[in-house]
């Protein structure tokens, strides 16, 4: 005979069921997932992706210049070798041969290093990501250019860390404004973690920093106690004879991230981190416990590439298409783009940065330039703080410069189509610019 239970005593099983009730995951979150955003760049590439739509959105090298059959050769050959190292295991700091290679890489760009001192990572992204793990607690506050590179922002983000920027103008990151957004931190008792910097072509703007601005930025963040970490994957893709010196050629305290994507292959996802010996220990143990180890076979496929092939002259022949298709650009940009728009000439690297005549707003703008079979970036996912508006990166790397010509026409028809929506509705004409081609300054007119 079952007892039903007295008003006192609470049905244990009713509890019990009510306790087990399932609890939608998204609850059980960590509260540094609030900060894990879509990237708008990123969620553009499905509709960019589209044959009929001409991407200048993406950054996606252009691999025709690679020697896809020698590549495949030496590929069958390292696993018919040394395939039972290729294929194990291996060191979280990355293949002691790749890393002696890696110093003869940055070597190129005046940096002195101990292989030591070398972590390798999958993909500088990775590389960025542990940086920040290791240094930010949440509401730390970081430095960086505004704009600044998507992946970076999303990495400060999953982190809870604040991001400030620093303008830039046509010469890079300006260093009165560094030094005025340092001293207005420390006023508050606050002092950044680090600044994180993009000197050489910078993504998404386009713009090199100056030789003469790069010890004075230096000096400036070590007279506040702030790190620099220098992010440099373009750093080789120079269109002149100008080789400018990294940061951290000029300051071994530097935290330097490195990557083969843009000078070999972005598949194989093969970056690296050049660190001091006081931070190295820390930074294997994070990239230990993220990845156990960056792939060796990926690696050692790099390996055989630097050692086998004339990699210099690989950049080279990268380089000269990449020359080629800026000039594609900025040609079409000049000849078509409305008057009101202003640019970046970049010296390097693959990205034009654009700003539309006043009251234009290039997220707004970007579904009919998708229906008009053209795609951009807009400027507002280089900024942490909702910025740039007005603004909108493209890329001439991956497309020929006749489909380069053809997107920015389609461009400059949605930008005529938007102005003429101004004018129907009486709205204030932009001003015209003081110079129109090329902009002073590629950050937002924030009045």
């Amino acid at each position: 005979m079952t007892i039903p239970p007295s008003p006192q005593q609470p049905d244990v099983s009713v509890e019990r069921a009510a306790a087990a009730a399932p609890v939608p995951p998204t609850e059980r979150f960590a509260a540094r997932t609030s900060g894990m955003v879509a990237s708008e760049i990123r969620a553009l590439f499905a509709v960019a992706s589209r044959p009929e739509v001409v991407s200048l959105a993406g950054g996606m090298p252009n691999l025709a210049a690679l020697p896809l059959d020698e590549l495949s050769g030496e590929i069958g050959d390292l696993v018919a070798r040394e395939g039972q190292v290729a294929l194990q295991y291996g060191s979280a700091q990355g293949v002691p041969a790749l890393r002696a290679q890696i110093c003869d890489v940055m070597r190129e760009e005046g940096i002195e290093a101990d292989p030591n001192d070398v972590v390798v990572t999958v993909g500088s992204q990775m590389a960025l990501d542990l940086v920040t793990r290791l240094f930010c607690d949440p509401g730390d506050v970081v430095l960086a250019e505004g704009p600044s590179y998507v992946g970076a922002l999303g990495s400060f983000a999953a982190y809870q860390a604040r991001v400030v920027h620093v303008a830039m103008d046509e010469h890079g990151l300006v260093p009165e404004l560094l030094e005025e957004a340092l001293r207005s931190l420390t006023a508050r008792g606050v002092t950044p973690k680090f600044l994180y910097t993009i000197p050489n072509f910078h993504n998404p703007a386009g713009v090199t920093m100056a030789v003469e601005r790069r010890q004075r930025v230096l000096d400036l963040c070590a007279e506040y106690g702030v790190g620099v970490v220098e992010d440099n994957p373009y750093g080789l893709l120079g269109f002149s004879s100008t080789r400018y010196p990294a940061l951290r050629s000029l300051d071994r305290s530097v935290i330097y991230l490195g990557s083969f994507s843009k000078t070999f292959a972005s598949g194989l996802r093969v970056g690296w981190a050049l660190v001091p010996p006081a931070v190295r220990d820390r930074l294997v143990l994070a990239a230990e416990s993220a990845t156990l180890c960056p792939p060796s076979f990926t690696q050692m496929v790099v390996s055989r590439y630097l050692e086998k092939h004339d990699w210099r002259a690989q950049v080279k022949a990268y380089t000269e298409q990449y020359r080629e298709r800026r000039d594609a650009m900025l040609s079409a940009l000049d000849t078509y783009l409305p008057e009101g728009c202003t640019w970046t000439v970049p010296d390097g690297g693959f990205y034009v940065w654009v700003t539309l005549p006043e009251g234009v707003d290039a997220k707004a703008m970007l579904p009919r330039a998708v229906t008009a079979r053209v795609a951009y970036a807009s400027g507002t996912g280089f900024y942490a703080d909702g910025l740039g508006s007005r603004q909108l990166r493209l890329s001439y790397c991956y497309p020929t410069p006749e489909r380069i010509t053809e997107g920015v026409r389609r461009l400059a028809g949605v930008i005529e189509a938007e102005l003429e929506v101004r004018r129907t509705f009486g709205l204030p004409a932009a001003p015209a610019p003081e110079l129109r081609r090329g902009s002073h300054t590629p950050s937002p007119d924030t009045a």
